[in-house]
């Protein structure tokens, strides 16, 4: 990395032709390229100047920056480079009603990127269009939080594969028509990483890469206002080093945060994305997003220049793989969530508030805070979409807002201490079956791990657990956007609690519900007298349905309101709102009668998508204890 050079930033043409003069240095200028660069300098320009205008060191930055996507640019594929065409000719190819996203470890599922690679004739026939391969790079050996305490983004764990084997999969996976989505672990790196060790050891180079500080007058200061992420590894933002030093560790201990406001920890990391994006990878998961700038004074979360950062890195992607979106990751309030969503940000998000609140509803009996987060938050900017799931490789946490549940009587607080005592079982009745995970003794604070099946009710044997399972993903399959599937869920998967046997995993409950691909549960997947082979059957008959119904594509949403607390309605339109799609779901333990007055808005003559079959509304609607319809309708 050159920082000789102490030009700050100035004029636009200035520093356009500096930054043209090192991109020609790195290699040949093709018309491409140029105008793409003229397209997005003048943006990026803009950015880092408002993000590094006090360095004295921001032209060299940003031209080794630009020559750096330039040379990027000339090493990528000729088939990734015609995959870019047809992705900025159709960006929106992510709202289509095929998309269905899968999600699972490599070595839990398939062992290693071969096995992975032999399980694609299944992912096909399951109808995935989107495969989110968990961290698979190299880290630290034992406990790397899953994966996500990176040494090197350049070298894939030997355990699973080489990088030659991860290109060769993303070919055959586009060849199959999945796009490949992998983490960009851009917060922090593991304590391991050649930059941390360098930085440690006081190489001039990479010495300001991270935030380390001499005694704890200036930790002391910034944890006046942050808050504890993992109390059950250290306390407060930072960790102390063998010599005495604190280094700023959000995260667990041997993850060390990276210095955003240094611009060539952000050349750095543009090159790692590049890289990434050159071995064919469609999709970044933006890991940690609303940790990636640091001011004193605040708590250090969804800063303005976190979304900067976003947009730089997107000007860069602009140029260098245009091809390539963001998903955002930010585990925050519903306000700020949507936040990190737009075209120049990220294009797709987790929905996590639908999550959470699906959970609820199926907890309660009552979908009133989930109608209400369909009614208001669930509008998105134009060109982006939601990701929506019905669990992760992550824990739950009730992400809802405190003023939306007081609207409805409800305290927050004490909803939330509900919600994890029904949903680790210490709720006199509950169905659920799951583990705490890193409950706070002092605060109360806890979060709450498990499968699908095993939290919905079929680990327990609750006759209501399979239709549980069928529900939620329901809600995810039709409220628009990419469904994502933690593959194993389909089958049923249940917690797996020999994680607890495991010294490196024993203290991290989320392994409870990372457990190996269950083949058993896979053999019995044909079989109707199993659960998994039911649940199968039913899952795959609506990822069918979706396929075939366009007004699931797109982000959509309709409001409609029935009388009822246990029911969750909404309305998604065709482009042409002559047809809609009405969804109806029973979150409750009886059935209920959706009556004709009701009904009323529609012509009378509605199409069941799910069983193929008219109805008449004038009869109603008849939905049993957890059960959905999705019905075509046309208003009046």
């Amino acid at each position: 990395m050159l920082t000789g050079n102490d030009t700050p930033l100035g004029a636009l043409e200035d520093d356009r032709i500096a930054a043209l003069a090192a991109a020609a240095d790195a290699g040949r200028l093709d018309d491409a390229f140029l105008e793409r660069f003229d397209a997005q300098f003048p943006r990026l320009h803009d950015l880092f100047t408002r993000l590094y205008a006090d360095r004295p060191d921001g032209q060299a930055a940003l031209a080794q920056t630009i020559a750096l996507t330039c040379a990027s640019w000339n090493a990528r594929p000729l088939d990734l480079k015609v995959r870019d065409g047809q992705r900025t000719a159709a960006p929106d190819w992510f709202q289509s009603e095929r998309m269905l996203g899968g999600v699972c470890y490599v070595d839990r599922y398939g062992g290693n990127l071969a096995g992975i690679r032999d399980q694609i004739p299944y992912f096909r026939e399951l109808g995935l269009t989107y495969l989110h391969l968990m961290p698979l790079f190299a880290g630290p050996e034992g406990d790397n939080d899953g994966g996500y305490a990176v040494s090197s983004y350049r070298r894939v764990d030997p355990r699973l594969g080489t990088i030659a084997q991860l290109t060769e999969l993303a070919a055959d996976l586009r060849l199959a028509g999945i796009s490949l989505v992998l983490d960009f672990i851009f917060n922090h790196t593991s304590n391991e990483h050649e930059w941390a060790q360098k930085a440690v050891a006081g190489d001039p180079e990479f010495s300001d890469f991270y935030l380390i500080f001499p005694d704890r007058e200036m930790p002391d200061a910034y944890e006046r206002t942050t808050r504890e992420i993992f109390p059950d590894d250290h306390r407060g933002s930072f960790v102390q080093l063998p010599d005495g030093r604190w280094i700023w560790s959000t995260f667990y201990h041997f993850q060390w945060d990276l210095n955003y406001a240094n611009p060539w920890v952000f050349r750095a990391m543009a090159g790692e994305m590049l890289f990434l994006a050159n071995l064919g990878v469609d999709v970044l998961r933006m890991d940690a997003v609303a940790f990636i700038w640091k001011r004193l004074g605040t708590a250090c979360e969804s800063l303005p220049e976190a979304h900067l950062l976003l947009q730089a890195f997107n000007a860069v992607l602009a140029m260098g793989a245009p091809g390539l979106i963001f998903k955002s990751e930010a585990i925050v309030h519903p306000d700020e969530v949507v936040s990190y969503l737009s075209p120049d940000e990220c294009r797709i998000s987790y929905n996590p508030l639908q999550m959470a609140l699906t959970w609820e509803a199926l907890a309660t009996r009552d979908a009133r805070l989930l109608q209400q987060a369909l009614d208001r938050r669930h509008e998105l900017p134009d060109g982006t979409a939601w990701v929506n799931y019905v669990r992760s490789h992550d824990d739950i946490g009730w992400t809802f807002a405190d003023e939306d549940a007081a609207e409805l009587g409800i305290d927050g607080a004490s909803h939330r201490r509900f919600l994890n005592d029904f949903y680790v079982g210490r709720f006199e009745g509950s169905f659920a079956r799951g583990v705490p995970f890193q409950e706070n003794p002092q605060t109360g604070d806890a979060r709450v791990s498990g499968t699908t099946a095993s939290l919905a009710g079929i680990e327990a044997g609750d006759p209501g657990g399979e239709d549980r399972v069928v529900l939620a993903h329901a809600l995810a399959l039709a409220t628009g956007g990419i469904p994502l599937l933690y593959l194993g869920d389909e089958v049923a998967q249940l917690n797996d609690p020999t994680y607890a046997d495991d010294p490196v995993r024993r203290g991290d409950s989320r392994w409870v519900h990372r457990g190996q691909r269950p083949r058993d549960r896979y053999a019995a997947k044909n079989d109707d007298t199993t659960v998994p082979g039911r649940v199968f059957r039913r899952m795959t008959k609506l990822i069918s349905v979706r396929q075939s119904t366009p007004e699931l594509a797109g982000n959509a949403l309709l409001p409609f309101h029935t009388p009822y607390r246990s029911v969750v309605g909404f309305q998604r339109p065709a482009p042409d709102d002559a047809t809609r799609v009405l969804v109806l779901a029973n979150v409750g333990d009886a059935e209920v009668a959706i009556d004709a007055l009701t009904l009323s808005g529609f012509e009378r003559t509605a199409h069941d998508l799910v069983h193929d079959a008219e109805i008449d509304l004038d009869d109603g609607i008849a939905l049993p204890a957890h059960g959905f319809v999705w019905l075509r309708v046309r208003p009046v």
